[in-house]
């Protein structure tokens, strides 16, 4: 059934595609007569993880009314959130096919494709400023080292946001990482993610992320790992009785465009989405520190969840127990991967003096 829809799919974006090569009202004489023509509106299809009003829906509405407003209404954006056309894995599947042209992932969900990508599941390494850590994504030569890899895999990647930093809830408090011992924690299906929680003695549990509320209200799991706007929008506040604010690691987007599809636009229509995509890109920091924060206050004001700033100190001691999987991360997954830590590394501190 899946391969019949991805078979469906893919003709149609083929239609969209053809359609958006020759939509640019070019013609080979430069004609005025081709020029008074009415542009063809072309359809791309935009699909992304998380539900609507989330930080991924945010950048992809914000981008959607940029490139539609750039192109005079010649392009047209569909969007659709998670669920709509399957899971995270199968929307990266789909824009590898070409059977959507543009989407959002992120490292749990493209790391058995660019495993090297599972660099953003380490813990204790990007800077603990928002600021700083939205700059170095879009500046770092180690994320150019990146968008490569992600390009022999049929991605073109147009933009990189933090979404927000990773929060632990759970049944019972977590402040150091004892704590953790036999806690049953639900995780994104990624080996480096869940050797950072084995370093911590937790039981690291893959499972979907829209049957995450059900697992811990069946008591199934122990606890969870998301942004704030996540914790707060899922309402795992229902049924999570502490929040962690750990700021262990950044949760990573990744906007990116299939690859036949990018190279299927004049040069003209690539600035614009180039454009598009810098715009929402730029705009989206304001904008998850603002849903962020908001959805904090939320949770303190619908729930009797109890929320624990972990100190410096605690941070800390989860830090030194997460360093052995750095070495893990490159052991896995190879030179290339080394070379990426170690530039990340350099550029972080470099960002931060």
């Amino acid at each position: 059934m899946f391969k019949k829809l991805l078979t469906a799919l893919l003709v149609f974006s083929l239609v969209f595609v053809l359609a958006g090569c020759g939509s640019s009202g070019d013609t080979a004489d430069g004609g005025n007569e081709a020029a008074a023509e009415p542009q063809e509106v072309v359809e791309w299809t935009f699909a992304h993880e998380e539900v609507q009003g989330s930080v991924q829906d945010r950048y992809a509405q914000k981008f959607k009314e940029e490139i539609e407003k750039l192109t005079d209404g010649a392009v047209k954006i569909n969007i659709y959130p998670v669920g709509q056309l399957g899971d995270g894995a199968n929307q990266v599947e789909l824009l590898q096919n070409g059977a959507i042209q543009l989407g959002i992932n992120n490292p749990g969900s493209v790391g058995t494709l660019v495993p090297e990508t599972n660099i953003f599941s380490l813990h204790f390494l990007l800077p603990s400023d928002m600021d700083k850590a939205h700059e170095l994504v879009n500046n770092s030569k180690a994320m150019d080292m990146l968008n490569e890899k992600y390009l022999k895999s049929n991605m073109k990647v147009l933009g990189w946001f933090p979404e927000g930093y990773q929060m632990w809830t759970g049944n019972k408090k977590i402040t150091k990482p004892e704590d953790f011992k036999g806690f049953k924690i639900r995780t994104m299906a990624s080996p480096v993610i869940s050797e950072s929680y084995k370093a911590y003695g937790a039981d690291p549990t893959p499972i979907p992320y829209m049957e995450v509320y059900s697992s811990l209200q069946l008591n199934m799991i122990d606890g969870q790992v998301n942004p704030i706007f996540a914790i707060e929008e899922m309402k795992f506040y229902e049924v999570q009785d502490y929040m962690m604010l750990s700021n262990q690691a950044i949760f990573v987007g990744t906007f990116v465009a299939n690859d036949m599809f990018w190279d299927s636009l004049s040069d003209e229509r690539k600035a614009q989405v180039q454009a598009a995509a810098d715009t929402a890109t730029e705009y989206i920091l304001g904008a998850q520190k603002d849903l962020n924060n908001t959805r904090l206050e939320s949770i303190k004001e619908n729930s009797d969840m109890e929320i624990i700033d972990l100190t410096a100190e605690q941070r800390a001691a989860f830090e030194e127990a997460s360093q052995p999987v750095r070495e893990f991360y490159v052991e896995k997954y190879g030179e290339d991967a080394g070379k990426i830590l170690d530039q990340l590394l350099k550029d972080v501190e470099a960002i931060q003096q």
